[in-house]
């Protein structure tokens, strides 16, 4: 027994134009744009974890200059595209940032003073979390090809 139907397919149609309309613009709009949100997680992380100096009153001093490193950071990095890749070269500016990061010695040489790690555990974390983020921008793009 044979049944013979209609099918629609128009909306496969649209699907399919929908589809050729996404240029390599949108494509590489895309990509800048996951690239942009994990570079500001990830300076949003560093700046919480950067260790504020406490000074006396008398010194003169006011802590903050290392975190406010990273501020001036997050208004200047840029996204370059090579290859396959987007890479988003960031640094901090203070000279003595590796020394919190990495650790260091005292200045008698006589110890050590540990390292914060403060962008170093900041990138693990958004490494850990980068999938889900992505995911989820990634199904909002999808989602504007296939609206109507």
């Amino acid at each position: 027994m044979a049944v013979m139907g209609r099918f629609d397919v128009s909306q496969v149609e649209l699907l399919r134009d929908n589809l050729c309309n996404v240029t390599q613009h949108d494509i590489d709009t895309f990509f800048r744009d996951c690239a942009k949100e994990l570079t500001q997680r990830l300076l949003r992380k560093a700046v919480q974890k950067t260790p504020v100096g406490v000074y006396p009153s008398s010194s003169g001093k006011a802590g903050g200059t290392l975190r406010r490193g990273w501020t001036d950071c997050l208004n200047s990095f840029s996204i370059n595209h090579s290859g396959d890749m987007y890479i988003v070269e960031l640094s901090n500016d203070v000279e003595y940032a590796s020394y919190v990061e990495y650790g260091h010695r005292t200045r008698d040489h006589a110890g050590w003073v540990e390292g914060k790690f403060m962008m170093t555990i900041s990138e693990r974390e958004i490494q850990d979390s980068a999938p889900s983020i992505l995911n989820r921008k990634f199904e909002r793009f999808l989602r504007s090809v296939f609206t109507v």
